[in-house]
């Protein structure tokens, strides 16, 4: 379980832009405010340590139901057996640690916001936010990051110490962002994904915390592979620019870019063929992570740039 930090000095960097190691730690605070564990389904890596069907003495009951082919009849309840006249056993939950690993997008097209917040500082700060709930829950966490020219990894762990670590490099990595980064051909989604299938993860949570720009359908092929042994949790971190533009956002005469092309949005034309674009895109998106998440009937996770990204996210996984 994860012990009170004293949390670092802060940058001084302005929190709408960039987020700085000092508020990763201080969001440890946010972590006792809402669990990973109620209100998903029974059964699921993430309804809290998983359970794990034996037949035995366990940790915790389970149920009482009816004797099948195979039952152990040492777990016969005999005083249920007599009172109905027909055989039952007694079933148990053995707890077991969670492994969780951490997906989370530091990329060139995450350093955007049309409101409040960039998308890069909400993914960092959710990161940090799940990671400390998990060592609250005594599991282990680790964290794949794919920043705008690498992707880092660090394998599960139950230690507050390389918890920090990580979180330090998650700091340094939003902080490398800025109008004129761009990715490297190291970093696409089939790179990063390719980098998480490497760990060969059974019976873990895989927290994807990203804006999905790249996932292409066979990506979330493979995301579905991974959905069989594990569970998947998709949290898209999303823009209402990226769903529409403004009408008169032609008069203003923008320039949209992504570190190497830019487009000029100077016609009502141009601005209307790209919201159309964006509208399609983001519905594409938001069902195809809603088909992942309902493999495991997990909730699909949507969060904005307007500020309130943590309170969102306590609410719909489960806020106390």
């Amino acid at each position: 379980m994860a012990k009170p930090t004293l949390a670092p000095q802060s940058q001084g960097l302005d929190p709408r832009l960039y987020c700085d190691y000092a508020r990763l730690v201080r969001l440890q605070a946010q972590a006792e405010s809402f669990s990973l564990l109620p209100h998903l389904k029974a059964g699921s890596v993430l309804s809290g340590r998983h359970n794990s069907l034996f037949r035995g003495r366990g940790l915790n009951f389970e149920e009482l139901r009816h004797y099948q082919l195979g039952d152990d009849i040492r777990n016969l309840d005999w005083k249920v057996t007599m009172r109905t006249g027909k055989p039952h056993v007694r079933s148990y939950t053995e707890e077991k640690d969670r492994n969780v690993i951490i997906c989370v997008d530091q990329r060139s097209a995450m350093f955007f916001s049309s409101i409040e917040v960039m998308k890069s500082v909400v993914a960092a700060e959710i990161a940090a936010m799940c990671g400390w709930r998990v060592l609250k829950d005594g599991d282990r966490v680790g964290l794949v990051i794919a920043a705008h020219q690498r992707v880092f990894h660090s394998k599960a762990q139950r230690s507050q110490n390389e918890f920090l670590a990580q979180l330090k490099r998650l700091a340094q990595s939003n902080q490398a962002l800025n109008v004129d980064a761009y990715n490297s051909e190291l970093v696409s989604f089939s790179r990063w994904l390719e980098q998480v299938k490497r760990m060969k993860l059974k019976q873990s949570t895989i927290i994807f915390i990203s804006d999905w720009h790249d996932c292409e359908e066979h990506h979330l092929d493979h995301l579905k592979q991974l959905q069989q042994h594990n569970d998947v949790l998709a949290v898209m971190v999303s823009d209402p620019f990226e769903q529409s533009l403004p009408e008169d956002l032609a008069s203003l005469k923008w320039v949209v870019g992504d570190g190497r092309y830019q487009l000029n949005l100077d016609s009502k034309a141009k601005v209307e063929t790209a919201s159309s674009h964006l509208a399609e895109r983001m519905a594409q998106q938001r069902q195809s992570l809603t088909q992942l998440m309902s493999i495991k009937k997990l909730p699909h996770i949507e969060l904005d740039t307007s500020g309130e990204h943590i309170a969102k996210f306590q609410q719909l996984v489960g806020g106390r």
